[in-house]
This record gives structure tokens, sequence and C-alpha cells, in this order.
């Protein structure tokens, strides 16, 4: 593996751990590990400059020739790890989706779906930059009781002229009033029931209703969705698999599966007799849950698009149901379900805007410009940009995703506008700078022409630093692949932006003899297009001025 950079020691390269050779069985797992590390340590070739034997381990220095050459294929390759641009695997990635956490249909983008959404991006970026085929699907929550309550509510609190001024904001609102009536009347709740009865009925009148809620929810969403940079192939719903619910149903009865309670639900016993893992699928009245929906959703994608792997991005409160769709879905004989995975996050604390609790993804999208703009025409380093609004909701949009993406995905963490917003520290907005000087630094040594070099002219330890830590690239984004979590790339993009600050003071490209200057110039083209990239994977939108 490839060995972390420390800013003031010299370090090896690469790293060969002789326990994992041992236990691998390239080497006799008996007999003294240290002997095997000294005699291994001893083969010497032209790749290698320096070998070095430690505590079962052999530290390699690369030949600084050879290294830049390595490196100089990292860098052409830094769009594809793999260099070929191969389909490796189909994969189904559904993100915005939960009972809580989801974009329903005719409810404002909460800013509690900010984290599924970017979460699911980068996976999605991640996947597709090893050479994957993904395809995007976002969830809508489109169907179920809340529904009923809402195409109730409209016939009394609704209004087609408010509905075409203002419509998610005049839904929202009829909403909250439904939900307030349903707490002290009865006659309320019954309605809603009825409402989802017709609706899981195809009557007209309520399925157009219906249509009309989503038609402009989609719309909405769509333009949240342009602005954070992030795009799906396709729109589902609980509402598409309706049809198949009946299919899930008779397959789960006739499989044995399906047991009817005293209370008339049906059920699905998972527990072997622990009444703690017994899963409803069915209300009493016949209609359906939100798992029943999701087992219906499952059997039909993977019919539908073949895929090698399903992954589920959700809030971490929803690893019980998801652990019992996947059994479900093994009981019924679909031997796919271990390979569909749900990827949990934790819940941001204290996100809210100087005008109160309740906040809307846009509200959050809004004040990040508005603060970032106003930092950029206080900095002094801040140089005029053709589009500064523009300018400053990409920063503010990488500000919000990097302050994110820092810890582990599983983990809760408190939202804090002003950290997140620094120039200096690990943050967005110093990850935006960096790029946004390298591009400067580029356009103007333009006359220089790197597109050949001497990887010899590359011997300063602040340039052969930067080489080394993009020897780590690859290993990142398949460490990345492994876990899902974006905090192991973003590190490496941070430490990438130190070293090539360091590297910016140092290697002057302007007034250096020409084979010089084409090989600095090469080494900040290189590392300006590794962390474009990477910074695209992650969902952040390169600036070029700032």
């Amino acid at each position: 593996s490839a060995v972390p950079i420390f800013k003031k020691q010299q370090t090896a390269d690469l790293r060969l751990s002789i326990s994992i050779l041992r236990s691998n069985g390239v080497l006799p797992a008996s007999g003294d590990i240290q002997a095997q590390t000294e005699h291994l340590a001893n083969q010497r070739d032209n790749v290698v400059e320096d070998i070095a034997a430690g505590s079962a381990v052999i530290n390699f220095k690369i030949n600084r020739k050879l290294l830049a050459q390595v490196c100089k294929i990292i860098i052409d390759q830094s769009c594809c790890v793999c260099g070929c641009g191969c389909v490796c695997y189909r994969y189904v990635l559904q993100y915005n989706t939960s009972k809580v956490f989801s974009p329903n249909i005719a409810k404002k983008f909460h800013a509690g779906h900010l984290r599924s959404t970017i979460v699911g991006n980068f996976i999605a970026n991640l996947k597709e930059s090893l050479g994957n085929k993904v395809i995007r699907m976002n969830y809508l929550g489109d169907w179920g009781m809340q529904f009923g309550l809402l195409g109730a509510g409209f016939s009394q609190f609704g209004s087609q002229e408010q509905l075409k001024e203002n419509p998610l904001q005049h839904l929202f609102e009829v909403y909250v009033k439904v939900n307030k009536a349903a707490e002290h009347n009865e006659d309320t709740v019954l309605a809603a029931r009825d409402f989802f009865r017709q609706l899981e009925q195809k009557e007209s009148g309520a399925t157009s209703l219906w249509q009309q809620f989503r038609d402009i929810t989609v719309s909405e969403y769509g333009r949240v969705y342009e602005r954070l940079g992030v795009h799906f192939d396709v729109y589902s719903g609980e509402s598409f698999h309706q049809e198949r619910v009946q299919e899930v149903v008779r397959r789960l009865r006739k499989r044995g599966l399906l047991k009817t309670t005293e209370q008339g639900t049906g059920v699905v016993d998972l527990s072997a007799g622990d009444q703690s893992n017994v899963c409803t699928v069915l209300r009493s009245d016949g209609t359906s849950l939100y798992i029943t929906r999701d087992i219906a959703a499952a059997i039909d994608r993977k019919e539908k698009y073949h895929f090698d792997e399903m992954i589920y991005v959700t809030d971490k409160s929803q690893t019980h149901h998801f652990q019992q769709l996947f059994q479900i879905l093994q009981a019924m004989g679909h031997s796919w379900a271990d390979r569909c995975h749900h990827v949990p996050f934790g819940l941001v604390k204290g996100m809210k805007t100087r005008t109160g609790e309740v906040v809307f993804l846009e509200d959050v999208l809004d004040e990040a410009r508005a603060r970032m703009l106003r930092n950029m025409s206080q900095s002094k380093m801040t140089k005029e940009t053709d589009d500064p609004e523009d300018t400053a909701q990409k920063v503010g949009i990488s500000a919000l995703i990097v302050q994110d993406f820092k810890g582990a995905l599983q983990g809760d963490y408190k939202f804090d506008w002003d950290k997140m917003l620094q120039a200096e520290g690990d943050t967005g907005v110093f990850l935006q700078y960096t790029h946004a000087r390298l591009c400067s630094l580029i356009e103007r040594n333009d006359h220089v022409d790197a597109s050949t070099f001497d990887p010899s002219f590359l011997s300063e330890q602040s340039g052969v630093s930067i080489l080394q830590h993009l020897l780590r690239y690859d290993e990142v984004l398949y460490q990345s692949a492994q876990d899902l979590q974006p905090k192991h790339l973003l590190n490496f993009l941070l430490k990438l932006c130190h070293l090539a600050a360091l590297a910016h003071r140092e290697l002057l490209v302007k007034g250096s003899p020409q084979q010089v200057a084409q090989a600095r110039k090469r080494l900040f083209c290189g590392t300006c297009s590794v962390l474009a990239n990477g910074m695209r994977i992650l969902g952040i939108m390169p600036v070029d001025k700032m």
C-alpha cells in the first residue's frame, strides 16, 4: 500500500506487510517472520531506489524518475482508475428514500433530504468513475395513508388558485391543517382512509388529483436537484408497484409465509418464535404497507434492470426495515437478495436558517449562497468572476458537502454555518480556493508547453511529496468503493490541497529554465486534474475563479 505523506519528514513510497503475505499463503505461515522480512528486503531491482526492513514490513522508495512516470499514468487516467472505461457491474442505486426523509408528493424539499441526496450522488459518481453502469433512482413517497390525508384535506382546505401561485407551499399548508384536524376529528381520519381506498381501487377522481400533485412535486424538486448538480435516470415511487403488490401477497401465501392475526392484519414471521421480528405486510382492510410495496419494487427492478447489486441509501432508523425486506426476499426464494445492501447515515443536528425552526432545503441553499457571496465580497483574495452568484452557490454547496462528508456516514453531526464557510482549514471553501488557484497558475503560464516533460526535473521534496500522494489515488477510490464512505476520498483531496499549497510557494514556473518550467507546470496540471475529478466524484462542481 502507498504510505501516507507527512509534511515534516520524508517517508517511503510503498509499504509491504509480511503478515498479509503469510495469511494469504504467499509466504509460509510458520517460521521467523523477521527473517522472512529481511530476506525479502535483500531482493533488489532497478525499479526500487531504496529498500528498508522494518518490524514485519518492508518500506520501498521508488526510483524518482519512474515515480513521476507512474504518476503521469495516474494523472492521465484520473477520470477512470482502471483506465479502460469498461462496464464492470450494473448497479441500481435508490436514494432519497425512507419513511422519514424521502421526498414525498406534495411536500416541500426538507433540509433532511440533503444527506440522502448527496450521499447517494457520491456513491453513484464513485461507481461510475470505476467503470460501472449505474441506474440512479429517485424513489418518491407518493402513496400511503399520508396521501389519503392530503387528498381528504384538499377538498376541505385546498384552493386550485393558490395551488397555481405557490404549489408546494400551499400543499404543505393543507397538510398541516388536515393533520391538526385529524387529531381531534375521527371523521377526518375516516375520510383519509376512504380517499386512500379510492386510490388503491383506481377511482378516477382520486387518481386525477393524485397525478396533479405528483406532477407538480416532480417539477418543483427538479429545480432543487439542478442547483445541487444532481440528476436521476428514473423517477420511481411506491405507486408504480401497486399492481405488483397483490402478486407479492399471492406468492407469500403460496409459500406459507403470510399469516393472518386476530386483528386481521397480514404478517410474515421472520423470528422463529421471537415476536419482535414479525413483519406486518397488510392492514386489516387489505391495503398495502411501505414494506409490501418495497418487496414488489425490488422484484420488479431485478426483472427490469438485471442488476448485479442494488443499494438503498437512507437514514439509519431504516436499518431494521431493510433487514426485514432482505429476509422476506430470501424467504420468497430470491437468491439475489444477498446482493441488496442498505447504506445508512446519521442525522444532521442544528441545521436551520436565521428565520425559524422549519428548514426547507431551498432556504438552506439560498442562505449558503448569500453568506458565501458576502464572504467573497469582503475577502481581499477573491478575484472578480463573470457570475459571482453562481460561484457563491457552487462554493456554498461544496461547503455543505464537505462538512457532511468529514466523518463516518453513520454518525450524527452538528451543523455549523461559521465553520462550514471558513476559507482556511479543511473546508469546501479551501478545496475550491485551491482548485481556482491552480487554474490561475496554469492560465498565467499558458505559454509553457507541458505536453511533454522530463520527470527527472521534479526532484524537489515538495514536488515529490505530491507524486507520492498521487500514488494513493486509485487505492483511495478502491477503499471508498468497498465501504462506500466519502471520507477517504475527501481526506485524500484535502491533503492534496495542502501539498499543492506548499509546492505553489516553492516551485515557481515563471522564470524557471524551460525543462524545469515544463515539469512543474505538468505537475500542477496533473494535481488540478486529479483534484477536479475527485471533487466531481464527491458531487462538488469545481470553480475556476474565486
